[in-house]
């Protein structure tokens, strides 16, 4: 009869910077990032990422380039160089969009500006939208194309909650425009950018793959976060109301925090099958939270199935949850925004690139798991420890408590 042995391993080797996290392997794509904001992927396989302190940045064949690809005069606090999105046509137009937070004397603002993208060089700005209000705190920021290839865009109320109730003011708001800068026809309001409204800080947002809804996450205070279904005209509440109101004036929220803080930022779905027990969830970033929120909506039923936290307090804050146009789940942590606690390597970009379950299916159905010593040639990181089916068979390396999942998932027992 065949059997399985596990070898602990003390010998430290660099793993391709993966390590295995819960039950999923987690890569490390970029590392040393200066808060990272933002990332968008471009057809030719680069991925842009915007820093918070003013720097663009560009990945290329798998490395951080260690030159800008522009740097701009930010304004400080919670704002700077925030969102970015490549257009739809990029391919083609080569446009590339950015939100950030600037001073003008003594205010600050926000815009949403357009350029052209050759060589990893910017060129030929033009400015979609000025004069957002801006504060050292609640300044939006996320900028996205939606499904009907308009450009939204999320604003904070800079620090002035009537502002969201403003519909004079961009301030608190989603907004929606075209690529070009201009208001589209069928806006909720003539003449008007703005697309809902009554909104504190909204930082993430994304449509559902099954009804084509916006789903849109925000900062409440102290705790109480939101996530909300976003329909055209509609008031979110803030600063009148918080949480649910049952008030028919108002939008509730389909789920809010209530005494806990996640602390919401970038929020996708995941449309992709890399993961199959992840396919069209919806994952939210947390900063306060530390962790990955994982949330099962049913968007025609307007109710949440399951809310789940994942990676909870090992990668720290995060910024952002996108998931690239290779499947995978790109994480961006946020440990050096005087906020968190960084690690030597912080920032980082991380990506989700299996389950264990899809990972070591190839090994079912275990039979047994006996513990052992390590042949001195073979090479696993520490604290990882060594699969092997048979003495014939590839060596996989895992972690003690992947293998301690592996047997708890029925396959395999430890043997004596």
């Amino acid at each position: 009869m065949s059997f399985f042995v596990v070898f602990f391993l003390s010998n430290s080797i660099d793993f391709t910077h993966a390590k295995e996290s819960n039950d999923y392997v987690i890569e490390t794509v970029a590392e040393n990032l200066e808060i990272p904001w933002s990332i968008a992927f471009a057809p030719d396989e680069r991925i842009f990422v915007t820093e918070r302190k003013g720097s663009l940045r560009v990945i290329e064949e798998g490395q951080l380039r260690s030159e800008p690809v522009a740097v701009f005069s930010v304004s400080g606090g919670e704002g700077g160089l925030l969102g970015i999105v490549l257009d739809p046509n990029f391919d083609e137009n080569h446009y590339l969009y950015l939100y950030y937070t600037y001073s003008e004397f003594l205010t600050t603002y926000n815009k949403v500006v357009r350029f052209t993208e050759n060589g990893n060089k910017l060129f030929d700005e033009l400015v979609l939208l000025d004069k957002i209000p801006g504060a050292g705190i609640h300044d939006g920021g996320r900028i996205k194309f939606g499904p009907d290839g308009k450009l939204y865009i999320t604003t904070g109320d800079a620090a002035n909650g009537g502002l969201a109730q403003d519909l004079n003011s961009l301030a608190g708001k989603i907004l929606r425009i075209n690529p070009d800068g201009t208001i589209p026809e069928d806006n909720p309001f003539e003449n008007s950018a703005i697309f809902s409204y009554g909104h504190r800080n909204p930082q993430g947002l994304d449509w559902d793959p099954l009804t084509d809804k916006l789903v849109a996450v925000e900062h409440g205070p102290s705790a109480r976060d939101e996530v909300n279904v976003i329909e055209g005209g509609m008031n979110y509440g803030w600063p009148t109301i918080v949480g649910d109101g049952n008030d028919p004036n108002y939008v509730d929220p389909i789920i809010h925090t209530g005494s806990e803080t996640w602390a919401p930022s970038g929020a996708s779905f995941f449309t992709s099958d890399k993961i199959s027990e992840w396919t069209n969830k919806y994952f939210v970033a947390t900063l306060r939270g530390s962790h990955l929120r994982m949330l099962d909506l049913d968007l025609q039923q307007n109710k949440v199935i399951s809310s789940e936290a994942l990676f909870s307090n090992e990668f720290g804050r995060l910024r952002d949850a996108v998931v690239g146009p290779d499947g995978y789940l790109y994480l961006l942590t946020s440990n050096r925004d005087g906020r968190g606690l960084p690690a030597p390597n912080d920032d980082r970009i991380l990506r989700v690139i299996k389950s264990i379950d899809e990972d070591y299916s190839f090994l079912t159905p275990l039979k047994q798991i006996k513990l052992g010593i390590a042949p001195q040639d073979v090479d696993c990181k520490q604290d990882m420890i060594l699969l092997l089916k048979s003495s014939s068979d590839k060596p996989v390396c895992v972690t003690q408590s992947t293998a301690t999942k592996l047997i708890a998932r029925g396959w395999g027992t430890l043997a004596n």
